[in-house]
């Protein structure tokens, strides 16, 4: 890789980004580190000072793969699975969620792990069914389910349908008496927990729009309704409160308002449901400054809230589901880039152009997520240099990393990763600019395979009919 000689840019001690304090903007000890809770499990730094992921190198990637490219490391997807998995134990259901990421090889590996699978599209149930994953095992989420959607998701018979309207729960009972189906469901609820997080990604407050409210009583409402049609089994509730979380209180609350609606349930109906979903939106490491809890800790969390409420309703425990998608894709994945052009601005910050960009990471601009990136294609022992780095498209806003501290050697041809992409990036990716988006390959045990292929100029031409 070449490294063609540039003006350095700011240091640290000359400017701070926009709202920062001097404290959470400091570079790292170690430019060369790699934080081991932001980084896939078997990501490391050889002796030369080159990244390596499964054993393969980086710079061995990018020359037969090309960049910028997604690289999954298979073996800490699997070993995420059976975490989650093994915290739960089999008194508990663990739906991956597909939205994160999903595709055929995916899927396959989710099957053998023995987790489930949430999809929220037919595009996601195709992709599911299509990888074998069994249509028992499968939930089917969203807000506006189409008929067509709804009528292949019972004919294939999913374990459950989570309904999240009064007319869909009208919808799905007509399409599953019309099919002599008995359809299981569960009714999304909103129990009115202000989640810490995004605006855009905090899902449990009345002032959205997923489910029913608690408050009001049109979860109630929705229940009587399930209740009295035959089309339909109402096996519980569902509830989830956002994304990226860290904080277990949002989810005692949540849990505690759930269970209050079971009791309820029991009240006037006489009948206990016998499962509660509290969904994902469980947070992971960007950056270092980021502590997600362990599996095994939220899972112990989790049954302890709702032992806890149901009995002191005098209910029997239900059976927990949970809906992890983020916190077992995320970390598992890095894009890789290449520097195209780096750009001092006097008295503010470089900013160092790669070959993708809001085309392959939309987070930073739609939701202000921050993340980490490194220098991967050789070691340095150049001093911080303040950094943004960018992407090549036709926007101010394409940013992938706001603020970053590189090396100040950094130049055209070297290679840079920004970790954690595993989640939201290649599902979010888009042909903005009529860019290609970028294709996901498995790293395992010395081998890479690509698993899903980078889009070509004939798979744009071939939509465009003219």
């Amino acid at each position: 890789m070449s490294r063609s000689a540039h003006p350095a840019g700011p240091r640290y001690a000359d400017v701070l980004p926009e709202g920062r304090s001097a404290s959470s903007t400091a570079p790292p000890a170690d430019l060369n580190a790699l934080d081991p809770r932001v980084w896939a499990r078997t990501v490391a730094r050889g002796a030369d000072g080159i990244v390596t992921v499964g054993g393969i190198s980086v710079q061995r990637l990018a020359e037969e793969f090309g960049t910028p490219g997604f690289f999954l490391d298979e073996d800490d997807f699997r070993q995420r699975c059976r975490a989650w998995r093994d915290a739960f134990g089999p008194d508990a259901d663990v739906f991956y969620a597909g939205k994160a990421f999903l595709s055929r090889a995916i899927v396959r590996w989710l099957h053998e792990e023995g987790l489930n699978l949430d999809v929220c599209s037919g595009g996601e149930l195709a992709t599911a069914l299509d990888a074998g994953m069994p249509a028992e095992r499968i939930a089917l989420h969203g807000n506006n389910k189409s008929t067509e959607e709804i009528t292949r998701a019972v004919e294939a018979g999913v374990g459950r349908i989570v309904v999240d309207s009064f007319q869909e729960i009208v919808r799905v009972a007509h399409i599953a008496q019309g099919l002599g189906r008995r359809q299981p469901v569960q009714i999304r609820v909103t129990v009115g927990v202000e989640a810490h997080t995004h605006e855009f990604i905090a899902t449990a407050h009345e002032d959205q729009k997923f489910g029913l409210a608690l408050a009001g009583g049109q979860a109630a409402e929705a229940v009587r309704r399930a209740l009295k049609l035959d089309g339909l089994e109402l096996i519980g509730i569902h509830s989830h409160i956002g994304s990226q979380i860290f904080d277990m209180a949002g989810f005692e609350v949540s849990a505690r308002r759930v269970v209050q609606l079971l009791a309820e349930v029991r009240d006037e109906h006489g009948v206990e449901l016998p499962e509660i979903d509290l969904g994902g939106g469980l947070g992971i490491a960007y950056t270092s400054d980021d502590d997600p809890r362990e599996p095994h800790e939220i899972a112990t969390a989790l049954h302890d809230i709702v032992t806890r409420e149901c009995n002191a309703a005098g209910l029997a425990v239900p059976r927990i589901s949970v809906e992890p998608g983020r916190a077992i894709v995320g970390p598992t994945a890095f894009t890789l880039y290449e520097v195209g052009t780096v750009k001092e601005l006097t008295g503010l910050r470089t900013y160092v152009s790669v070959d993708g960009g809001m085309s392959d990471n939309i987070r930073t601009a739609l939701y202000d997520a921050d993340y980490s990136v490194a220098l991967v294609s050789r070691s340095s022992t150049a001093e911080p240099m303040l950094s943004r780095v960018v992407g090549k498209h036709c926007e101010s806003g394409d940013i992938i990393v706001r603020d970053a501290f590189l090396p100040a050697d950094v130049a055209p041809g070297d290679l840079l990763a920004v970790p954690a992409t595993g989640a939201y990036c290649r599902s979010m990716a888009s042909n903005y600019n009529h860019a290609l988006r970028p294709p996901v390959v498995a790293v395992r045990e010395g081998e890479a395979r690509v698993i899903v292929r980078r889009e070509t100029e004939e798979d744009l031409l071939r939509l465009d009919v003219g």
